[in-house]
């Protein structure tokens, strides 16, 4: 009888190849089932590699389409509830369902027989709820947690771009798409390597703000914006919260006098609306990005942690030191 052989074994010595030749690098080794990967605080093991996964949240979902694993896919969730789609993403999406604008339900995913989910702490995820590893690997559904994410299951060290390239790792051997993670992986190296050559060493002190007026939701050391203006030449003036994302008083802001205001833009509420909502607080007068008008603004996929991470970290260089 002659074997047969699959498309993907033909295939994949000339993917190799040329990725090996723009990488520089040798290709990785095919994925042997039954894999074990470390996931926050837990190993989750695959017997063979998904064929009915579910992204939840934008910037999730871009890493797996970046991998090339939109075939493997039932969908996605988390995104058009509460972020504005761009017609790139729009385009990138087409073909793919939305499984639900803001969260899936147990239902939702046994409905879909999803048997892969990916998503994160405070993405799609709250430690108690009904969407958690607990509740789902029961269920027959293998969950992978954003690694940025992991803070608010267990204490981890500041979050830095290794967690995104962590996460694209862990997807590479998941779906033995290993090459493609590992190119994509450097070109983001490269590419921050490229930005951070000739950046200055004073570094300014800069606050993120993402919404409220009350007090002000921001991020701390254990979030992705941390990294990011890490990254940039920029210090978080909350670099000794131990948070992810969190909320701090206006008076924390003031006293710590930020240089620069990094703005996130997402929702209903514009950049400009929270730019203003900025400039009109009296309590906010004396701050130096405030008096000097240094804003910053980056979407939300840039902010949290997905391929869109090297964007953010070349805009946040420019506005933090004209690089």
């Amino acid at each position: 009888m002659t074997p047969r052989v699959s498309l993907n074994s033909l295939f994949r010595p000339t993917l190799c190849l040329a990725l090996s030749l723009l990488a520089g690098q040798a290709c990785a080794e095919t994925t042997r089932y039954p894999l074990t990967v470390h996931s926050c605080n837990r190993e989750v093991t695959f017997k063979e590699a998904p064929k009915h996964a579910l992204s939840h949240d934008i910037n999730m979902t871009q890493m797996m389409l970046a991998l090339g694993l939109k075939s493997r896919m039932v969908g996605y969730s988390g995104i058009s509830g509460w972020k504005a789609v761009t017609p790139e993403m729009r385009t990138i999406l087409d073909g793919l369902p939305e499984l639900a604008a803001k969260y899936p339900s147990v239902e939702t995913l046994l409905d879909a027989n999803v048997d892969f989910f990916f998503a994160g702490w405070d993405y799609g995820m709250r430690v108690g709820g009904d969407l958690t590893p607990q509740t789902l690997t029961p269920l027959g559904i293998n969950v992978l947690e954003l690694t940025e994410s992991c803070a608010f299951v267990m204490k981890r060290p500041p979050a830095s771009l290794d967690d995104t390239y962590n996460d694209l790792r862990n997807l590479g051997r998941i779906f033995d798409v290993q090459d493609r993670a590992n190119q994509l992986i450097a070109e983001m190296q490269q590419q921050v390597a490229t930005i951070q050559q000739d950046l200055p060493t004073e570094k300014p002190r800069v606050f993120l703000y993402d919404s409220g007026e009350d007090r002000a939701m921001t991020s701390g050391r254990l979030g992705m914006p941390q990294a990011l203006i890490d990254a940039a030449g920029g210090r978080n003036i909350l670099d000794d919260v131990e948070a992810s994302w969190t909320r701090v008083n206006w008076e924390t802001v003031v006293e710590r006098n930020p240089q620069v205001i990094v703005i996130v833009d997402y929702s209903e509420i514009t950049a400009e609306q929270k730019q203003q909502f900025l400039l009109d607080s009296k309590a906010l007068q004396s701050v130096d990005a405030i008096r000097n008008q240094r804003f910053i603004v980056i979407p939300y996929v840039q902010a949290t942690p997905g391929i869109d991470n090297v964007e953010a970290v070349q805009t946040l260089a420019k506005g933090f030191h004209g690089a």
